[in-house]
C-alpha cells in the first residue's frame, strides 16, 4: 500500500451541508426535533417580548438552544460557549447557525440571555417540551415525587459581613491583650508580612480572615457578593455554607421533572415549594394525586395541607411523632411511591455533575432560579432519546 501524503489542501469552498455532517443516529437529532417543536409553540410568547423596530436581537430560539447546549455539554461560561461555536460544527448545527454565520459577542449574548430567560420563560420552555406530542405520553398525571437540594452560591464566606446597624465587637475575647494592644500587634504583623512579600503578591493577595470566636447568622450578617444567598446546612455535623435550595417535582412513570423552583435557604422552604409546585402543575385537579417525599416532609401541617388539596401524602415516616399513619401506609401504592421517589436524586446528581449546578456562577435569586429550571429541562432532554427509543 502506498503511503499517503501529509499535505493540507486549503480548499476555498465546502460542498458538504452541516446536516450531512451529523450522524443519523446521534442523540442530539431527537433532542433538537423536540426542542424545535416546543419553541415553535412558543412563537406567540416571543412576539410579545420584542418590538417591530430597532436593532435586531439574537433570535430567541437560537438563544434558548445555545443555553441548552451549554448545559448539556458542561460548557462553563458563555465566553467559552462562543469560542466553541466558532469551530464546533455540532454546536452550530444544534443552535441553527450556518457554517459562515458570525458568532455573537459574549457580552451581547449574556445581555440577551438575561433579558429573555426569566423564571417565567424558563418555566414556559419546560412546559412546552413536556407538552410535545412525543413527550406527553411518557408522563404520569397522578403520581409525583418532590425533593430539594442545596445549590452553592457564587459567594465566599469572606463576603459575609455584618448587616447595617450591627457593629462587630471591639475586642477579641480569645486574646489576652486589650483592644488597643491587639490592634497595634495586628498592624505591626501585617506590615512586616507585607514588606517581606514581592510587590506583585501585595497587590493580588487574598487577605486572611479569622472567624474564630465570631458568631454569624442570617439575622446579623449578609453576603456583600450575593445578598440573596443564605447560610444553611441540610444535615447535622456539616458546616453551613452560603447557598440556595433548588426544588423539583418529578412524575413517577418516567422520572421526568415537571416543575422546578429555587428559593432562599431556610428550614421550611422545601415544604412551601412543594405545595407551590403541585398547585402550579395541577391547579384544581379533581383526581386523587399522590406525592412521595422523604422524612424531611413528615410534618403535621404539610400533611394536612396536602390532604386538603386532595393529594395523598406518600411521605417517608419518621421514627417518632410521624404525621403519616396506617390510613396511608397500608396501601401498596405507598411502598411504590417510597421506592420511586429516590429517582429524583438522579436528576439532582446530573444537574450538579453535568449541568454545573453544584455551585452556580450567577448572582441573584432570579438568575439562579431561571438557570436551575433550564438545567432541569436539559436533564429531561438528555433522557428523552433513550425513553423514546424504548
Amino acid at each position: 500500500m502506498m503511503r499517503g501524503t501529509d499535505e493540507t489542501s486549503g480548499s476555498l469552498f465546502s460542498y458538504v451541508d452541516l446536516e450531512a455532517r451529523i450522524p443519523t443516529r446521534h442523540p442530539l437529532r431527537k433532542i433538537r426535533q423536540v426542542v424545535n417543536g416546543a419553541l415553535a409553540s412558543l412563537d406567540g410568547e416571543f412576539e410579545v417580548l420584542y418590538t417591530d423596530f430597532g436593532r435586531p436581537s439574537i433570535p430567541p430560539e437560537r438563544l434558548i438552544r445555545a443555553s441548552l447546549i451549554q448545559i448539556l455539554f458542561s460548557v462553563r461560561s458563555e465566553r467559552q460557549l462562543m469560542e466553541q461555536m466558532q469551530y464546533n460544527l455540532l454546536f452550530r448545527w444544534f443552535v441553527g447557525l450556518g457554517i459562515d454565520d458570525p458568532v455573537w459577542v459574549p457580552t451581547v449574548f449574556t445581555k440577551n440571555r438575561d433579558r429573555l430567560l426569566t423564571t417565567e420563560m424558563s418555566r414556559k420552555v419546560m412546559a412546552a417540551i413536556l407538552a410535545h406530542s412525543e413527550v406527553a405520553p411518557l408522563l404520569s398525571d397522578e403520581h409525583f415525587s418532590v425533593d430539594g437540594t442545596l445549590v452553592k452560591a457564587w459567594a465566599s464566606m469572606k463576603s459575609l459581613q455584618p448587616r447595617a446597624g450591627d457593629t462587630p465587637p471591639d475586642d477579641d475575647p480569645g486574646s489576652p491583650l486589650g483592644p488597643d494592644a491587639t490592634a497595634e500587634f495586628e498592624a505591626q504583623t501585617t506590615e512586616l508580612e507585607t514588606d517581606a512579600m514581592p510587590r506583585s503578591s501585595r497587590q493580588n493577595r487574598n487577605p486572611e480572615v479569622d472567624f474564630r470566636g465570631e458568631k454569624r447568622s442570617n439575622a446579623t450578617h449578609a453576603s456583600t457578593t450575593d445578598p440573596d444567598a443564605r447560610l444553611y446546612k441540610k444535615s447535622p455535623g456539616t458546616g453551613a455554607t452560603l447557598c440556595f435550595i433548588g426544588h423539583a417535582l418529578m412524575e413517577n412513570r418516567s422520572g421526568l421533572i415537571v416543575q422546578g423552583d429555587l428559593t432562599q435557604a431556610d428550614g421550611h422552604a422545601e415544604r412551601r415549594a412543594a405545595l407551590d409546585m403541585i398547585h402550579r402543575h395541577s391547579p384544581g385537579s379533581t383526581r386523587q394525586l399522590t406525592l412521595g417525599a422523604d422524612k424531611g416532609f413528615d410534618a403535621a401541617e404539610f400533611v394536612a395541607d396536602l390532604r386538603q388539596a386532595c393529594v395523598t401524602p406518600h411521605v417517608a415516616q419518621k421514627s417518632r411523632y410521624s404525621a403519616i399513619d396506617g390510613r396511608t401506609t397500608r396501601h401498596e401504592g405507598y411502598a411504590l411511591s417510597i421506592k420511586h421517589r429516590k429517582r429524583i436524586e438522579e436528576a439532582f446528581g446530573w444537574a450538579k455533575t453535568v449541568g454545573g449546578m453544584a455551585q452556580t456562577v450567577y448572582r441573584g435569586i432570579e438568575r439562579v432560579r431561571s438557570r436551575f429550571i433550564m438545567t432541569m429541562t436539559a436533564n429531561n432532554l438528555a433522557r428523552l432519546p433513550r425513553l423514546l427509543a424504548a
